[in-house]
């Protein structure tokens, strides 16, 4: 049973925030009153839903009394009691405690893992596999920095990808990801295993993470490139290193000044993402299930190429369209994620 009290806070803050809107709220309240407007919306919406339901429900009951409503009524019934525990799942899955992340944009990092070149190759089809799949819902996919081998795949590579939910959606790849297929730089055409990692982390505010000035080692460098024409001339790469914890963030852009300013804001987001991992290995210390955790060392998918099948370890998904999947269709394997995560979430709270 859903306590009739949290939901009269949640509707009595939500309307406090609408009349803090509606007044015209000062410069400095705007995002923040704006952002939880925001998000308690949805909630509010389904306790409204809920509330009605409930509503419509009595209203039934009563008729039972009134002989010229007694059929309708008795017709009503069954649909109106089956709607009620649905929309009680509903709100409690609206009611689940969030993370203040989710909203945000994610610096996603991929790299290679064992495997050679043949991982390099893997970790450019990953990126492809989430620019794909980032353009299907409309997201905004920029490359920060990109280090490609000889053979046209990845050494390593820095995303920004920003638009609706996208860190909530996006938590859930962050692992080893795993490929089983015949290399191209393979002529027995023997089936090979490798692997790439995928991390990906809450993009940092100003405000989240302070920078002491001494703290950090800032060192100009001429940009590496592919050869040829594409080889900087120019000091313009930048390398900053944070000497507390010995992070070492690059930028290689044409521009010196963009690159400190990307290179910052990586920097601002894995001191970040460390805070948060420290907060949440504190709170999931007697949890046995921690999936979306961000472990980045859990081996997590499996992409078998030979048979069209990508599997997810954690939630024992496997699903025979691995072309799809490649091509960016991500949708029904994260969907399933978060439902498993939403349904430990709730079983935590019952308990």
């Amino acid at each position: 049973m859903i306590p009739q009290d949290k939901l009269a806070q949640i509707s009595q803050r939500f309307e406090y925030l609408e009349a803090k809107l509606n007044e015209g709220a000062s410069a400095a309240e705007i995002v923040t009153v704006s952002r939880e407007y925001a998000e308690l919306k949805p909630v509010v919406d389904q306790i409204n839903a809920y509330r009605s339901a409930v509503a419509d429900l009595e209203e039934a009951e009563g008729w039972l009394k009134d002989p010229e409503m007694r059929d309708l009524a008795e017709e009503e019934l069954p649909a109106l009691k089956a709607r009620i525990p649905e929309m009680e799942h509903a709100l409690q899955l609206a009611l689940l405690p969030k993370d203040a992340a989710d909203a945000r944009p994610a610096i996603m990092e991929i790299r290679p893992g064992t495997g050679g070149d043949e991982a390099g190759l893997f970790a450019g089809d990953l990126l492809r596999m989430y620019q794909r799949y980032a353009e299907g819902r409309g997201w905004k996919f920029e490359i920060l920095e990109e280090q490609l081998s000889e053979l046209g795949g990845i050494k390593e590579v820095t995303a920004r990808v920003a638009g609706e939910g996208v860190f909530a959606r996006l938590k859930y790849e962050s692992g080893v990801h795993r490929v089983q297929r015949v290399p191209e730089t393979e002529s027995g055409g023997r089936i090979h295993t490798s692997a790439a990692t995928v991390a990906v982390l809450p993009e940092a505010e100003d405000v989240d993470i302070q920078i002491n000035a001494n703290d950090i080692r800032i060192d100009t460098m001429r940009s590496s490139g592919a050869g040829g024409q594409h080889v900087n001339t120019t000091d313009s790469a930048v390398r900053i290193t944070h000497l507390p914890t010995g992070i070492v963030v690059t930028s290689s852009e044409k521009s010196q000044h963009r690159n400190r300013e990307i290179a910052m804001q990586v920097l601002r987001t894995r001191l970040f993402d460390m805070e948060r991992q420290k907060v949440h290995d504190e709170r999931s210390a007697n949890r046995k299930s921690q999936v979306g955790s961000g472990d980045r060392s859990e081996r997590i998918r499996t992409y078998n190429f030979p048979q069209g099948r990508m599997t997810d370890h954690r939630i024992s998904l496997t699903l025979y369209s691995l072309d799809k999947v490649m091509q960016g269709d991500l949708d029904e394997t994260i969907d399933a994620l978060i439902s498993d995560a939403q349904a430990t979430l709730l079983a935590e709270m019952e308990g």
